[in-house]
């Protein structure tokens, strides 16, 4: 199965997925607090700025790919969102618990270490050593769905690779190339 998300995508379920479960009780979100979900500076890399016509067209888009539903109550005058990219009755994709939080963080953040995905996803799962991390990426990254994830070369100075999520397509696939050739000292190939 093959998805591929613009960044704007990418920032709503990355958003959604983690509203769902860090404030169940605001869950699903309306437009509104979508916008600020996908617009908050914290927990963000990078940060975006926004318009509420440019979030509907992406929620509209994810809508008709069946990656986000309308969950509004009936009557209700909010239309309110769920992802429904994964881990749900009729979705094709199940990760576990860390699988679902490391996905989350990268749509949310961009590439990272597995040590700074163990930091950033307790707020969604309880993990106990970074080895748990070390594992899950590895599965995502021979998910029989997937690849979900890469892991980078590591940077020079770094102690520890970063790992990205390839939900970006060919953008992904371009920032790869690009972080690779600065890796070497030399131009991206085209």
């Amino acid at each position: 199965m093959t998805i591929v998300l613009t960044a704007i995508e990418a920032r709503v379920i990355g958003s959604l997925m983690e509203k769902e479960v860090t404030t169940p009780e605001q869950y699903p979100l309306s437009l509104n607090s979508l916008l600020a979900a996908c617009n908050q500076k914290s927990n963000r890399d990078p940060a975006m700025n926004l318009g509420e016509a440019e979030l509907q067209a992406a929620v509209d888009g994810l809508m008709k790919r069946h990656l986000v539903s309308d969950r509004s109550a009936y009557g209700g005058r909010v239309p309110k969102y769920k992802q429904v990219f994964c881990n749900t009755s009729f979705g094709p994709l199940q990760f576990t618990d860390l699988e679902r939080a490391i996905v989350c963080e990268l749509l949310l953040r961009g590439p990272q270490s597995a040590g700074e995905l163990r930091t950033r996803c307790q707020r969604m799962t309880p993990v106990p050593e970074v080895g748990l991390v070390d594992a899950a990426l590895e599965a995502l990254a021979i998910h029989e769905s997937g690849p979900f994830v890469v892991r980078l070369p590591r940077r020079p100075g770094a102690r520890d690779p970063r790992w990205m999520h390839l939900l970006g397509g060919e953008a992904a696939a371009a920032g790869l190339r690009l972080e690779v050739a600065s890796l070497r000292g030399r131009q991206p190939p085209d």
